[in-house]
């Protein structure tokens, strides 16, 4: 393992939110970061979880020309993984064994996949490590 980290999709969902600018800014922060260092990944789940939200469900759902110059811009470049039978089997697993819903063991195992260390999610436990992984919510305060 390496410092790369996961971002779900609720990080991406955030960065948009003005109803909660403390979370937005924190999101900001982590996308900005991972695509100025080069050390945040997501996988093609969360660029079609995100798309879904913004362009069905934001208050004010973003336009097709902005969606799709958001995806060229940020999703594309930080899009590692991608569907797999081997990436299934690995989510099979860990739903199995953690006894998380298949959707975010299927986030955990592209985590695994892409060798990061954290993976950042306000939808997990926080602090929960699965294999060499840890699952933070950057939205908790920390002592």
């Amino acid at each position: 393992m390496n410092d790369k980290y996961f971002l779900d999709t609720n990080i991406l969902i955030y960065s948009f939110d003005s109803s909660h600018p403390a979370k937005r800014k924190i999101a900001r922060d982590l996308v900005s970061g991972a695509l100025e260092k080069g050390k945040g990944i997501i996988s093609y789940q969360v660029i079609q979880e995100f798309l879904n939200v913004a362009t069905r469900k934001f208050a004010v759902p973003i336009s097709v020309k902005d969606t799709q110059l958001y995806l060229n811009v940020v999703l594309e470049p930080l899009c590692e993984v991608f569907s797999s039978m081997e990436l299934f089997h690995q989510a099979l697993e860990i739903s199995d064994q953690w006894r998380f819903p298949f959707y975010d063991a299927l986030i955990v195992a592209a985590a695994l996949q892409a060798d990061c260390r954290v993976l950042y999610s306000e939808d997990m436990q926080d602090n929960q490590t699965i294999k060499d992984l840890s699952i933070r919510n950057p939205f908790k305060a920390r002592a």
